[in-house]
Order: C-alpha cells, then sequence, then structure tokens
C-alpha cells in the first residue's frame, strides 16, 4: 500500500513523486493546477448532491408506491420493478427502470451440449439456418463473456424437441443476476397534445 507523503509549503509533487519547488514552477501551470484542482472538487461534491438527490427520490417514490398500496390492503416486498407516474393534468412524468445484470453459470455449457446434439440430430432444411442461429448466440466477446439477448433469445424458438426444450430449461436455470440498477428518467410537455421531452439529468446532454 503506497503512503500518500505530506508535500512541503513551497512544493508541488510532480506526476514522478518528485518534488518541485513553487518558484521554479511557470506561473501559467500554477494557474492551470489550482483551477483544476477546484473545479474537480466542485464536481466531486456536485457527484454527492446527485447520488443523494437520486436516493432521496428512490426513497419517495417507493413511499409513495407502499401507500398507494395499502389501499388495496397488500404490502409489496422484494425489490419495485418498473414504475411510471404522471402528475394530475399528465405534463410531467416520472419514470423508474431497474435493469439487472446477467450472467450465466455452468449450466450455460450443459444447455450447448444438448443444442448441439439437436442441430446434429435434425435432417430437415432448417438444419443450416438453426445452426447459424446457434453458434451466433454462443459466441464470445474479447472478454470471454456470451450476449445475454441472443443466448435468451434462443428460448423463443420452439423447436418441439424434448432435448431442445432440456437445453432451454438449462439456460433458464444457469441465470444468475449478478447486480441491479435504478435509472430515474423525467419527462415534461405543455399539453397532452405534445411529444415527451426528456429532462435531461446528464452533464454532457445540457
Amino acid at each position: 500500500m503506497n503512503e500518500v507523503m505530506t508535500v512541503p509549503d513551497g512544493f508541488k509533487r510532480d506526476p514522478k513523486g518528485n518534488l518541485v519547488a513553487m518558484s521554479n514552477i511557470k506561473a501559467i501551470d500554477l494557474i492551470r493546477d489550482e483551477l483544476v484542482d477546484k473545479l474537480s472538487g466542485l464536481a466531486a461534491k456536485q457527484q454527492t448532491q446527485m447520488r443523494d438527490f437520486k436516493r432521496s427520490i428512490i426513497d419517495e417514490l417507493s413511499a409513495f408506491v407502499a401507500l398507494s398500496a395499502e389501499e388495496y390492503q397488500i404490502k409489496l416486498g422484494g425489490k419495485k420493478g418498473n414504475i411510471t407516474l404522471m402528475n394530475f393534468d399528465s405534463t410531467f412524468k416520472i419514470q423508474i427502470a431497474v435493469s439487472e445484470l446477467l450472467q450465466f453459470d455452468e449450466r450455460l455449457q450443459v444447455a450447448k451440449q444438448l443444442v448441439d446434439e439437436c442441430i446434429h440430430a435434425w435432417s430437415d432444411g432448417a438444419n443450416d439456418r438453426i445452426r447459424t442461429l446457434v453458434e451466433h448466440a454462443f459466441q464470445v466477446d474479447k472478454e470471454g463473456q456470451v450476449s445475454t439477448t441472443r443466448i435468451l433469445g434462443l428460448r423463443k424458438l420452439d423447436m418441439e424437441d424434448e432435448r431442445w426444450d432440456r437445453a432451454m430449461k438449462a439456460i433458464a436455470d444457469s441465470i444468475q443476476i449478478t447486480d441491479s440498477k435504478s435509472y430515474i428518467r423525467f419527462y415534461k410537455r405543455r399539453t397532452t397534445d405534445d411529444a415527451w421531452q426528456a429532462v435531461s439529468l446528464d452533464i454532457a446532454a445540457l
């Protein structure tokens, strides 16, 4: 673990860790250094405020959903799903979308073997098309990961084959939810005849 060394007054530490007397540094370099430190500090503060803002919004919306559920004498448990709320005149809209990160465990290899057995056993005209589709679905990227979308897309195919059904069950059983993120989106419009416009909170889009 690297120890952070105190920089003596009148010195700056360069990228290599060497101490440089401020008297030997150009004025423009010192001004740039001060500006970057100042603005980076403001950005860090804004990030904290945005994080607190998001947390407070999710808490308030979750409390409202629970309040609404009480009208039907039920209590919602677990993580909330996707929610859309609008004001009374439908000029403001808030959406919460929950995105889950999926990965597959070793049972995906079982599914791949069963699918290969199906393809080798089939002799109809769809053989080549199905083989291409399957090979594309099980391709891995540079990190050795398969495409979740392509793998799950295989489950939409009804091949009327018991081995295929077992392969699709193996895919379903292999799915592991490793992480989830909540996204909040705000929309506005002047009247109900107008299209929704996103209220961007992305600094790059402002």
